[in-house]
């Protein structure tokens, strides 16, 4: 990530310049506050460390120019002074500034307050590109109703019940699930590539239509991945990305797109992958009727091991009731439980929903 250092004594900028470059930030200077907002107008920096006193324009005339810039993304801005008294902090406040970083102050401190910085970066790109990139896959297909809804709740759900588990005690936290519930909407982003005549066809896809559509995981992962590479610190593009390339790999390697197996698929991919089908089978399609839920039910447990992770398998069974509850809560409007039964085996084989209900 890019730090924009502003500041016009030689010292302090090595000091501050080298510090930043041994926590790994890829650090630029300006030597006075106009030459700083000229870069800073060019978009390519997200935090800023400035100096309170500054010939031409100080830390707090910049800061105040930053903020009239509200047709832009937000920047952090760190004001880097040599008093504590509270008049200064009340005037840089009220100027826009985010934080102060006091003359003389430890390395770690530095680090800290900039890592307070990305934190709050992430959380604004993090909401924006989750709803606006939710919201385009949703544009393109206008029969999913509440799915983006459903299918969120069923991955918390799950990664709620896994965090309980001693196993998962490191891996699934709070965190983990709160960050899962936030991308797992963005599963199927690649689908706004894929045309008109496969994504919307009203019944089962020909094997060539289903090559194409399969291509829909490795479009979103690499629409992630440009972002990502965009906004190093929306670390949660990195989940999200995952679960868009992963969440139709099987447990047993033959899935797609890269025919990943057991534990190589991320723990995101492999939860989602089950909430996903659970709610592809209980929701209305122009091709297929909703299913109860003791028919999908039946069909992910035949799924152990082939197509789902036995564990995730597991959380879902000791979790069904707040499944049902979920479906329930946010149906689609005529989307009602059909009397069909469903096969539950195909030619001899344990039945999987990938190609004619999942895409």
């Amino acid at each position: 990530m890019q730090v924009l250092v502003v500041d016009d004594d030689a010292v302090s900028v090595e000091i501050l310049a080298g510090h930043l470059q041994h926590f790994g930030y890829d650090v630029t200077v300006a030597t006075n506050g106009r030459d700083g907002f000229e870069l800073i107008r060019t978009g390519r920096f997200r935090i800023v460390i400035s100096d309170w006193q500054m010939p031409g324009m100080n830390g707090l005339e910049l800061c105040r120019e930053v903020r009239k810039r509200s047709a832009y993304g937000y920047v952090y801005f760190i004001m880097l002074t040599s008093s504590t008294g509270v008049d200064n902090l009340v005037a840089g406040f009220r100027a826009g500034a985010d934080d102060f970083l006091t003359k003389p102050f430890q390395p770690q401190e530095l680090w800290m307050r900039i890592r307070t910085g990305e934190r709050i970066l992430s959380l604004e790109s993090r909401d924006l590109v989750i709803f606006a990139m939710a919201k385009l896959t949703e544009s393109r297909d206008n029969e999913t109703g509440a799915h983006l809804e459903r299918m969120r709740e069923y991955s918390r759900i799950l990664a709620e019940e896994l965090s309980t588990w001693p196993s998962y005690h490191e891996q699934v936290d709070g965190d983990y699930v709160q960050l899962l519930y936030l991308t797992s909407p963005l599963h199927d982003i690649g689908k706004v590539a894929i045309p008109d005549a496969i994504l919307l066809k009203p019944g089962k896809l020909t094997a060539e239509e289903f090559e194409v559509m399969k291509q829909h995981t490795v479009y979103g992962s690499n629409t992630l991945g440009s972002v990502a590479s965009a906004r190093p610190e929306a670390a949660f593009l990195t989940m999200a990305r995952d679960i868009a390339l992963t969440h139709h790999e099987r447990y047993d390697g033959n899935g797609y797109p890269h025919g990943l197996a057991g534990h190589d698929i991320p723990l995101c991919g492999r939860i989602v992958a089950l909430a996903d089908v659970y709610d592809a089978l209980t929701s209305k399609r122009v091709y297929k009727p909703a299913y109860r839920h003791s028919t999908a039910r039946s069909i992910i447990l035949d799924g152990i091991a082939t197509q789902f992770d036995p564990d995730v398998v597991e959380a879902f069974k000791r979790r069904e009731e707040q499944f049902i509850a979920v479906r329930e809560a946010c149906s689609d409007e005529g989307s009602k439980d059909s009397p069909a039964v469903v096969p539950l085996s195909l030619a001899g084989t344990p039945y999987v929903p990938d190609s004619a209900f999942i895409y």
